[in-house]
C-alpha cells in the first residue's frame, strides 16, 4: 500500500475511502441481487470469470488465472464447475492443438447479460434519484478511481438504452 504523500491529508483521505467502502457495499448488493435473480446456482467469482470469458474471449487457464488474481488450481476448479453447467467450453487452440482454450459457452454469455441489465436497470434508479449536479462529479471521480485500479474503462454507449430520465 502506498503512503500518503505530503499534500494529502488523512481526514480527506479517509473520508474518500469511507464513500467508496460505503459505494462498494451498495454496488456488491446490487451485483449480488441481479446475479440471484437469473441464476441462484453461480457464485461471484464464478461470475466474474463469466464476464472475463465473455469479454475477452478465448483465453488460457493461466492467463484466466491472472486476470482473476486467484491461482491456477482455483481457476481450474471453477472451470471445472461452469464446464458441469454449461456455461464454459474447452477447446483446442488453432495454432496450437496441446493448448486449451476456454471461451463463454452461448448460456454462460446469456447468463452474463442478462445479470448484467439487471444491474444497469438498478444502478440507473439509483443514479437517476442522485441529484443532476453531482453526476458529472460522480463521473469523473468513478473513471478516476477505475484507471487508478488498472480497470479498463467501459464504453458508455454500452449503456445507451438505458438512458436516465431527462438524460439525452
Amino acid at each position: 500500500m502506498s503512503e500518503l504523500l505530503p499534500s494529502q491529508e488523512p481526514a480527506p483521505v479517509n473520508a474518500m475511502v469511507a464513500a467508496v467502502v460505503t459505494a462498494s457495499r451498495v454496488l456488491v448488493a446490487i451485483s449480488a441481487r441481479s446475479l440471484a435473480a437469473v441464476e441462484d446456482t453461480l457464485t461471484v467469482p464464478q461470475f466474474r470469470m463469466l464476464v472475463v470469458l465473455d469479454t475477452n474471449g478465448a483465453t488460457s487457464l493461466s492467463r484466466l488465472a491472472e486476470q482473476l488474481a486467484v491461482n491456477p488450481s482455483t481457476a481450474m476448479r471453477m472451470v471445472d464447475r461452469l464446464t458441469a453447467a454449461g456455461m464454459v467450453e474447452r477447446t483446442a487452440d488453432p495454432e496450437d492443438r496441446r493448448v486449451v482454450r476456454l471461451v463463454a459457452t452461448e448460456a454462460g454469455s446469456r447468463v452474463v447479460h442478462a445479470v448484467t441489465e439487471r444491474r444497469q436497470a438498478e444502478i440507473t434508479q439509483i443514479v437517476a434519484a442522485m441529484p443532476d449536479e453531482h453526476r458529472g462529479t460522480m463521473v469523473a471521480a468513478l473513471q478516476a478511481f477505475a484507471d487508478a485500479a488498472g480497470e479498463t474503462q467501459v464504453d458508455p454507449t454500452t449503456y445507451a438504452g438505458l438512458a436516465l430520465p431527462g438524460w439525452t
